[in-house]
């Protein structure tokens, strides 16, 4: 792995999937994804200059609105017990809510190929935590 700095860019996220051999895909939207266990684990660039790194879990169970009181005393008590990944309730456009999971890391001046593992790996391994977790409430 590389030690030097170098800018957030998707071929970055790659080359950090790709040496743990993790099996990924980019959509159409040139959005970087994968599956993990109970969740699907997405890799963004945000922030003005894409600088800002994000590992965003959705979770696989699904819940109805009458769920929502239950997810939300859910996603307190993990927000408060735990630092990663931060979680909240969303309610698609179809109804359906699900529980989601977010790690960020601002690398404006720069990230090394093991930083930013360090926090791919955060993310995934407290996602599927989060997945799990969510999962047991049904």
């Amino acid at each position: 792995m590389s030690a030097f700095l170098q800018p957030l860019s998707n071929e970055l996220i790659s080359a950090a999937l790709d040496a743990r051999e993790f099996a990924y895909f980019t959509d159409d939207d040139g959005d970087i994804a994968g599956d993990w266990q109970s969740c699907h684990i997405y890799f963004f660039r945000v922030g003005k200059d894409g600088e800002i790194f994000q590992v965003r879990i959705l979770t696989h169970t699904d819940f109805s609105t009458d769920d929502v009181p239950k997810l939300y005393a859910f996603c307190n008590a993990w927000n408060h017990d735990r630092l990663w990944p931060k979680a909240y309730v969303h309610t698609g456009d179809d109804g359906v809510v699900r529980v989601v999971g977010e790690v960020g890391a601002d690398f404006e001046h720069g990230v090394t190929l093991e930083q930013l593992d360090q926090v791919m790996i955060c993310g995934i391994a407290t996602g599927v935590e989060l997945a799990e977790a969510a999962a047991a409430l049904k």
